[in-house]
């Protein structure tokens, strides 16, 4: 698998482990397990971000709770069909971890670089109190033809400048991933709280 691949999609976090292992799935007798890592932001808030692991690169037996991770690798979507239609489930596949004896000081501890195609067209709104806002679908190629979807957020001036995107141009992003709840309708009386998932563009670049 070439490097290049492989350098389309980064991430880098830094956090405390908040939940145990959850299985997720099984590739060639290769466990892989899902764990909640939290990440602090500047301002006082935290977005919780899954991270999926393999079996190999730690001990799921382990309760890791409250432990400083870093842990490098690949935001990935796929997609799981639940009531008659599919949702797009986000993650970060971790290739590397490393623990940390406490919290890091100033460190950049929620880095993105993603390198991909637009595939939907954008959707540009102002928020009631004026601030403009851009939502946007990437495409990152992943090895054997398979395709990371990635939604991604920009503000002001990007949002301004990522209205104008046009399906198949190529952009580069590069933010932090954030979470966000929101609550989801699922019918007249019944509704559920979920998060979502996506990246917030501080910097883009793009070519048609």
């Amino acid at each position: 698998m070439s490097d290049k691949v492989i350098e389309n999609n980064q991430v880098s976090v830094i956090g405390e482990i908040v939940s145990e292992f959850s299985f997720s799935h099984e590739v060639f007798g290769e466990g892989f397990y899902m764990m909640d890592v939290m990440v602090k932001r500047l301002s006082d808030s935290a977005d919780v971000i899954p991270v999926m692991i393999s079996e190999r690169l730690i001990d799921v037996t382990e309760d890791y709770t409250g432990e400083y991770i870093r842990v490098a690798g690949q935001f990935r979507s796929y997609n799981r069909h639940e009531e008659k239609k599919n949702r797009l489930v986000l993650s970060v596949f971790a290739r590397e971890v490393e623990f940390l004896v406490d919290e890091v000081e100033n460190a950049k501890t929620n880095q993105i670089f993603l390198d991909g195609y637009i595939c939907k067209a954008p959707v540009y709104r102002k928020t009631p109190l004026g601030r403009e806002i851009a939502d946007l679908l990437i495409a990152v190629n992943r090895p054997y033809g398979k395709s990371d979807y990635i939604p991604c957020i920009c503000w002001g001036r990007n949002a301004r400048f990522a209205s104008g995107f046009e399906v198949g141009g190529h952009a580069q992003i590069w933010g932090r991933i954030q979470s966000r709840e929101y609550v989801k309708k699922i019918d007249e009386t019944e509704s559920e709280k979920r998060i979502a998932y996506e990246v917030s563009v501080s910097k883009l670049e793009y070519e048609e």
